[in-house]
């Protein structure tokens, strides 16, 4: 039922926008493409986001990100793959990520990345209670609709805190049905995100992060974390997002290459009726061998 209520507030447009993330600090190259090759290291992050459970075709996201430097010094490359289905909706995106480093000092870098790709998107309102069969704007399903993908991004960081802004698609894409009424529409979203890593003691370290994102017709989304890391190995932590959600977030540093965490988020607005809450899981793995002599610091990111 809730599901049905939401998805008759679209009326003549079903806005697909980027999808929400509580670890986004683990794979931000998902929406900013200046973080590749901004690591010592190879690296592949998958995540997975099951979005308020228990109500039938709520948001379910999959996504596969690689970033990884060149021996250049000051290029990087990445790529990545989503997979996101709500309601009778579901799309596929699939990106290549470019950037250029630059040394600001001896501590401090700028990167600047580019990305390309292509996005696909399906609607098939068969899976839809619809309570008038005769309306126009559901009569014809929305078949392998392709719109381009190509985003921007800068990022600065030091080996302790980062700062991004990104666009990672600049093309805004209304798509039609065979009746040529909008049924879908994409804006630009715009991210602002930011980390820092503040040793309390030998063991335990703070490491805050927000991410800002706003899109053109909807509400400005703020997430703020708050997460603990201790002995270099265990993360624990708790998260907000504004007037939406709070949430509680876990890692494990599993060895030297191997990374897993898990986060749950509890709605404070009225969707906590319906639901039990959002659940995501992320594994994170570096591959191949590092440029000279990989240093392990407390950066997260």
């Amino acid at each position: 039922m809730v599901l049905s209520i939401y998805l008759s507030l679209l009326g003549e447009t079903i806005a697909q926008q980027d999808t929400q993330y509580t670890q986004y600090m683990y794979a931000p190259n998902i929406f900013n493409p200046a973080y590749v090759g901004t690591t010592d290291i190879a690296s592949l992050t998958s995540q997975y986001r099951a979005q308020w459970t228990g109500i039938e075709g709520a948001p379910r996201t999959i996504n596969l990100a690689f970033s990884s430097p060149l021996q250049s010094e000051t290029l990087g490359i990445g790529a990545m793959a989503v997979s996101e289905s709500i309601g009778p909706s579901s799309t596929i995106i699939a990106a290549a990520d470019m950037s250029y480093k630059v040394s600001l000092d001896q501590y401090v870098s700028l990167s600047f990345g580019l990305k390309g790709g292509l996005k696909v998107l399906n609607i098939d309102y068969t899976k839809l209670d619809i309570y008038n069969t005769t309306d126009p704007r559901f009569q014809a399903n929305v078949n392998n609709r392709f719109s381009p993908i190509i985003g921007a991004g800068i990022y600065a960081y030091s080996d302790v805190w980062y700062v991004g802004f990104s666009v990672p698609n600049l093309i805004s894409s209304d798509f039609y049905d065979d009746t040529n009424i909008s049924t879908a529409r994409e804006r630009a979203t715009f991210y602002l995100i930011g980390g820092y890593v503040l040793p309390i003691n030998e063991s335990v370290k703070f490491k805050p992060a927000f991410l800002t994102k706003y899109t053109s017709g909807a509400p400005l989304t703020v997430d703020l974390s708050a997460n603990f890391l201790f002995n270099n190995k265990f993360t624990l932590g708790a998260g907000y997002r504004l007037d939406t959600a709070v949430s509680a977030l876990a890692a494990f540093q599993v060895n030297d290459r191997f990374m897993m965490g898990y986060s749950y988020d509890f709605d404070t607005n009225e969707l906590s009726n319906f639901n039990s809450g959002s659940h995501g899981i992320f594994l994170k793995v570096d591959v191949g061998e590092g440029r000279g002599t990989r240093v392990l610091s407390p950066r997260f990111f």
